[in-house]
C-alpha cells in the first residue's frame, strides 16, 4: 500500500523558513517523479514543484521559484520542501504527490500559516 505522510509544517512569521518532509512507503521511491501541491484556504490546489525520480530534473512554480528547494533521499525514502522567505499568500496545506504508474497518491497534507 502506498502512503505518503507530510510533516513540518506549523505557524511561521513572515520571512521565516519551514522544511516540510514526506516520508513515504508501499512503492519504489527512488524510481517515480515527486511533487508537492498546496491548497490555500477557499482556493483550488497549486502546484509548487516537482523533482524527477533521481532529482536531477526540477521544476517550480512562478511563485515560489526563488524561495523553496525541493530535495529528495532516496536512501530515506523521503521527500523534502525548504520553503525560506515566506510570505502570508504561501498559507495553506501541502500535499505530497507521487504518480506511481499514471495513478496519483496524495498524503494527507501538512498546514504552513504564515502570520504576524
Amino acid at each position: 500500500e502506498v502512503q505518503l505522510v507530510e510533516s513540518g509544517g506549523g505557524l511561521v512569521q513572515p520571512g521565516g523558513s519551514l522544511r516540510l518532509s514526506c516520508a513515504a512507503s508501499g512503492f519504489t521511491f527512488g524510481s517515480h517523479d515527486l511533487s508537492w501541491v498546496r491548497q490555500a484556504p477557499g482556493k483550488g490546489p497549486e502546484w509548487v514543484s516537482s523533482i524527477d525520480y533521481n532529482g536531477g530534473k526540477i521544476r517550480y512554480a512562478g511563485s515560489v521559484k526563488g524561495r523553496f528547494t525541493i530535495s529528495r533521499d532516496n536512501a530515506k525514502n523521503t521527500l523534502y520542501l525548504q520553503m525560506n522567505s515566506l510570505a502570508p499568500e504561501d498559507t495553506a496545506i501541502y500535499y505530497c504527490n507521487a504518480q506511481i504508474y499514471g495513478t496519483d497518491y496524495w498524503g494527507e497534507g501538512t498546514l504552513v500559516t504564515v502570520s504576524s
